[in-house]
């Protein structure tokens, strides 16, 4: 019997077609070649989650039209280095119940060994909704049937008050081909005309997308309203995630974090958690970590330290901040408490 030494080898020796996506922060695409090293232990994990890996695996035969996906989560050790004993055993666990046709429709056991393993995980629904959506557009599969009325409702045919019949997949499928057809445009044109009961869901399924300039400006400038409540204001700016790294996203955060009153908690962990790129200029996280130690609470400081300082882009950079000479007194102390705790640990 041929050993099989990684997940991508599994894949490939079923004669499957496969795409890996990481949903524990948006939804990001990680290539083969990627995800290759990654289980080779040459690459650190790209999108750590609370010390985790968390995966979709979408595979499907090449005479098939229905993918099939599997969600693991895998521990991580404390260089973000995939734990080789806990995938190994997934495997393990997966040849067990499937054998060599894992593209077979499972029986109901097989289902059940599949989905008690100690590494299947259950994604929120709306990331549910968000990876259908990116998959039927990456396979060019057809969208969901409320595509159709999403669009003609986006276009301002219906009312902006007829909102109620929408569908969340119809939503997730619009922002899944937010860069193709007229979709952009649409939507830059009816962003200040839209409830917040349509925005909100909008700008979830948004986060997973690379926006173009003219709807980056829509929303940053739908940002300035005075008039916007707190959720809306998260959930636009969450709609940037995945263009957090643009010169004018960059521009607007950081104005944010010098404004002199203190931003919420809430923002702050938004910005850790889903705008994170932002921060690969090391004098914007350093205004962060100012921004966050305005707060005093030293036990938050440390879970937002800890959660970036797992992600390899940022990790050399948080150290630089760490010894930037320029840092206040409150950064300073509150550094002081994570070197305290670590040794008292």
């Amino acid at each position: 019997m041929t050993t099989i030494s990684s997940i991508s080898e599994l894949l490939s020796l079923s004669g499957s077609q496969f795409r890996i996506y990481d949903l524990g922060r948006r939804i990001d695409k990680i290539s083969k070649e990627t995800f290759n090293k990654i289980e080779l232990n040459q690459l650190p994990y790209p999108f750590p989650t609370q010390s985790h890996a968390c995966l979709a695996i979408v595979f499907w035969q090449k005479n098939s039209q229905q993918p099939f996906i599997w969600f693991i989560k895998l521990p991580l050790d404390e260089r973000g280095l995939l734990n080789q004993g806990a995938r190994n055993h997934y495997i393990a666990i997966i040849i067990e119940a499937l054998g060599n046709n894992i593209t077979d429709t499972p029986s109901e056991k097989q289902e059940e060994l599949l989905k008690n393993n100690p590494y299947h995980f259950t994604p929120a629904q709306y990331k549910l909704a968000a990876l259908n959506s990116i998959v039927n557009t990456e396979l060019k599969r057809e969208m969901s049937a409320h595509y159709d009325l999403f669009t003609q409702y986006i276009s301002g045919d219906l009312g902006w008050n007829n909102w109620h019949n929408l569908g969340v997949q119809g939503i997730n499928d619009f922002a899944s081909k937010i860069n193709e057809e007229d979709n952009a445009e649409q939507l830059t044109r009816s962003l200040n005309s839209l409830p917040d009961d349509v925005i909100n869901p909008l700008c979830t399924a948004l986060e997973n997308q690379k926006l173009p300039l003219t709807l980056i400006e829509a929303i940053l400038n739908k940002l300035q309203q005075t008039d916007l409540n707190d959720n809306t204001k998260s959930n636009l700016l969450r709609s940037l995630s995945s263009t957090s790294s643009h010169p004018l996203v960059i521009t607007y955060i950081n104005s944010l974090l010098e404004q002199d009153e203190l931003l919420s908690i809430n923002t702050l962990i938004l910005f850790a958690g889903r705008l994170w790129d932002a921060f690969n200029d090391t004098d914007i996280l350093l205004t962060y970590f100012e921004a966050i130690a305005k707060h005093n609470d030293a036990e938050l400081f440390a879970e937002i330290f800890k959660d970036l300082v797992a992600i390899p882009t940022l990790r050399p950079k948080v150290f630089e901040v760490m010894r930037a000479p320029e840092r206040s007194e409150a950064l300073s102390s509150a550094i002081g408490y994570i070197f305290q705790t670590t040794t008292k640990g």
